[in-house]
C-alpha cells in the first residue's frame, strides 16, 4: 500500500469509527469516496421505564428514560473502515425521581441512567484476512462478560479507548489482546476512568468446546499502586447424551491485588450446566468470587455486572467475605415471546460473625419482538435480604421498555 493511500485512509478515520468487528465485513470499495457511499447508518431507540424500591430511609424510585444511539460506519477501502457512534439518554415526561448517581436526588434509590450525550464509539479498523486492529473508542467484550463487557442493559454503555488486536493464525485459534487507556463507563463522562489495562485473551475450539485462557492486567491511572492482576482458564460447549443434548461451562481464575499497603488473593470459580425439555430450558450453576481471609473478595471491574448474581445489583461490588451464588433457571418461549425465571441463593465465602447469609433472589423476564425493528418487555427482580448485617436490604426492582432499531 502507497503512502498516499495509508493518508487517505488516516484521514478517513476523522470522518467516523470502527465498531466491533460486525462492522468488518462491509462492502470493499474502490475508493474513499465509495468508501462513505456504502456506508451504513444505524439508528437504535430505547424507551424504559424502571422503579426501584428498597426497605430503607430512601424513597422509591421512578425514572423514564428514552437512549437514542446513531452509528455510521463506512464500507471497505484498501483494507481500512471507520465508525462514529453517538448516544443520548434523556429523560421524558419529566419522571425523574431517582438517585441518578451524579449527585441528584441522594434521597431516593439509584438508578443508573444519568442525563448524558456522549460520543460512544470513534475509531479505525484495519482488517486483513487473518488479523484485524482497531483503533479509537470502541466496544470490547471477551468470552461471556464476566471480566470485559460493554454494559449494555443500562442506557449509557461501556465503551474503552484504546487498541486491541485479533489474530487467528489456524481454523479455531483466536488470539486477542487490547490495551485501555481509559474506561467510559455507564455513569457518563463525569465518572470515566483513566486506566493502564491489559487484556490478553487466547482460545482455541475442540469438538467438544472452546478452551479459553486469559490474562486481564488492569490498573488505573492515578499515580497510586493498584494493579489488579487475573489470569484464568475456561471451557463452554456441549454435548448430546443419547438425545439430550446438554451445554456446560466451566471456569476458575486466581487474582492478585496489590497497593503499596496491602497485597491480597482471590479465586474464582464457575460451573454451569443447562438442557431443555420440551422446549423449556433447564439451568443450574454455581459462581464462587473468593476472599482473602474475609479482607478482600474478588473483583471484575469491567464486567457486564447486571448480568450475573442477580439483577436487582446488590453485588456490582464483592463483599470483602466473598460471594457464592447457586443458582437455577427455566425458560422457553410463549406466545410469540421469551421467558424465564432465576432464582439466586447468596452467601459468604468466608462466613464472619456478622455476615453469612447474604440473601436470595427471583428474577423474571419476558420479551417479544413484533417486526424486525421492534421488540418490548417487562423485567423483574425481587430481592430478599439475609440474616448477616452486611447492609443489604430487600429490594424490588421493575423494567418495562419498547426498542426500535431501524
Amino acid at each position: 500500500m502507497t503512502l498516499n493511500k495509508i493518508t487517505l485512509c488516516l484521514a478517513l478515520a476523522l470522518t467516523g469509527t470502527c465498531s466491533s468487528i460486525a462492522y468488518a465485513d462491509s462492502p470493499t470499495s474502490d475508493s474513499i469516496t465509495d468508501a462513505l457511499i456504502n456506508g451504513k447508518t444505524d439508528v437504535n431507540v430505547n424507551l424504559r421505564y424502571e422503579t426501584v424500591d428498597q426497605d430503607n430511609a430512601l424513597k422509591d424510585a421512578d425514572a423514564f428514560t428514552l437512549r437514542t444511539r446513531l452509528t455510521y460506519a463506512t464500507g471497505d477501502f484498501a483494507g481500512f473502515s471507520s465508525l462514529i457512534e453517538f448516544e443520548d439518554s434523556r429523560n421524558v415526561l419529566g419522571v425523574d425521581d431517582y438517585n441518578n448517581t451524579l449527585g441528584k436526588n441522594t434521597d431516593y434509590s439509584v438508578i443508573a441512567d444519568p442525563e448524558t450525550t456522549e460520543l460512544d464509539q470513534f475509531l479505525l479498523q484495519y482488517k486483513q484476512k487473518s488479523i484485524a486492529i482497531k483503533v479509537g473508542r470502541q466496544l470490547i467484550t471477551m468470552d461471556n462478560h464476566r471480566f470485559v463487557g460493554h454494559v449494555g442493559w443500562r442506557q449509557d454503555r461501556q465503551t474503552f479507548d484504546g487498541v486491541t488486536f485479533a489474530y487467528q493464525p489456524i481454523k479455531g485459534l483466536t488470539l486477542d489482546y487490547g490495551y485501555i487507556t481509559k474506561r467510559n463507563r455507564i455513569f457518563a463522562e463525569a465518572k470515566d476512568i483513566d486506566s493502564k489495562d491489559h487484556i490478553i485473551n487466547a482460545g482455541y475450539k475442540t469438538s467438544l468446546g472452546k478452551i479459553t485462557g486469559y490474562g486481564y492486567l488492569l490498573e488505573v491511572d492515578n499515580d497510586t499502586e493498584n494493579a489488579l492482576d487475573t489470569f484464568g482458564i475456561r471451557f463452554n460447549g456441549g454435548t448430546s447424551i443419547g438425545e439430550q443434548k446438554v451445554s456446560y461451562q466451566l471456569e476458575y481464575a486466581q487474582q492478585d491485588a496489590d497497593s503499596a499497603t496491602t497485597s491480597y488473593s482471590a479465586d474464582y470459580i464457575l460451573a454451569e450446566l443447562s438442557t431443555a425439555f420440551s422446549g423449556v430450558g433447564v439451568k443450574v450453576g454455581y459462581e464462587l468470587l473468593g476472599s482473602d481471609s474475609g479482607n478482600y473478595g474478588f473483583s471484575t471491574p469491567l464486567a457486564t455486572l447486571h448480568k450475573f448474581n442477580g439483577w436487582s445489583d446488590q453485588f456490582l461490588s464483592t463483599p470483602k467475605e466473598g460471594l457464592a451464588d447457586l443458582y437455577a433457571s427455566v425458560g422457553g418461549k410463549i406466545s410469540g415471546g421469551k421467558w424465564a425465571v432465576i432464582y439466586h441463593k447468596f452467601d459468604a465465602d468466608e462466613a464472619s460473625t456478622t455476615v453469612d447469609d447474604l440473601g436470595y433472589e427471583i428474577d423474571a423476564v419476558y420479551s417479544k419482538k413484533f417486526t424486525k425493528n421492534y421488540s418490548a418487555g417487562i423485567k423483574l427482580a425481587s430481592y430478599s435480604a439475609g440474616d448477616s448485617t452486611a447492609g443489604k436490604v430487600d429490594t424490588d426492582k421493575i423494567w418495562v421498555w419498547l426498542n426500535a432499531k431501524f
